[in-house]
């Protein structure tokens, strides 16, 4: 492989790596949120709260806890989880070209 397209590949990667980091943190951020009980009237709350729905949208009220709290830790903490994992997986298969 070229010194140009090993370049590529490893920028590319870095930007998946740093696009699933700013995805987790998002839904990081709702969670401390909704469990800080951040005030829903705010703008920027519910900017994080919508941006997090839409990408918790597959794992949001996956699980049946009683309590809303711990739905919301897992719900969106899974999303975070695959979120880095699959990200920075990818991230350094590219890194290894």
């Amino acid at each position: 492989m070229s010194s140009h397209t090993r370049k590529g590949a490893n920028q590319a990667g870095t930007v998946i790596a740093l696009v699933a980091d700013v995805l987790a943190v998002i839904l990081a951020l709702w969670i401390l949120m909704y469990l800080l009980d951040a005030n829903r009237g705010n703008d920027l709350v519910q900017f994080v709260h919508h941006l997090a729905d839409w990408l918790a949208g597959w794992s949001h009220d996956l699980f049946t806890f009683d309590e809303a709290w711990a739905r919301v830790v897992a719900g969106y903490g899974l999303a975070a989880v695959v979120y880095l994992f699959v990200g920075h997986a990818i991230a350094n298969r590219l890194h290894r070209r």
